[in-house]
């Protein structure tokens, strides 16, 4: 598995080193930002979250595996 960084501290995910710690990371296209996709217990994608966008740079797109810490 790659070696996902993130500098977003507050996430569950987050771990020293500024890593994530996910098991399934989602990145959307900010079109899609709002949405709340559900994945399966293994990480799967379902339903509203199968399918393709494309996006033209870096500013488009964001995390949809971010959960904040409570």
């Amino acid at each position: 598995m790659p070696e996902v960084k993130c500098n977003v501290s507050n996430c569950i995910y987050w771990a020293e080193g500024n890593n994530c710690h996910a098991d399934t990371i989602l990145v959307e296209v900010d079109q899609h930002a709002n949405e709340n996709y559900d994945m399966s217990a293994a990480g799967q994608f379902v339903d509203e979250a199968l399918h393709k966008d494309k996006a033209s740079n870096v500013a488009e797109t964001c995390c949809h595996t971010f959960r904040a810490k409570h």
